[in-house]
């Protein structure tokens, strides 16, 4: 059996959680904290708030929204 390599936004959860000190948990409950905002809103309050950068900001938010069925 074959590991099979992570793919789309979950592929940047260990450099997320590296660079930014907290478990993609946490994130997610920033992100959920702040519904029903819209995807870019969610974006932007990661990177204004906690100076994430967008793609990291991106794959969380995409991630979680997909996960709770709001994409």
């Amino acid at each position: 059996m074959t590991d099979q390599p992570i793919k789309g936004p979950a592929s940047y959860f260990p450099s997320i959680e590296k660079t930014y000190g907290q478990p993609i948990s946490a994130w997610k409950e920033k992100v959920r904290a702040r519904y029903p905002a819209k995807h870019m809103e969610l974006v932007a309050m990661l990177k204004d708030e906690h100076q994430m950068g967008h793609g990291h900001a991106n794959a969380i938010v995409a991630h979680t929204l997909a996960e709770d069925g709001l994409k």
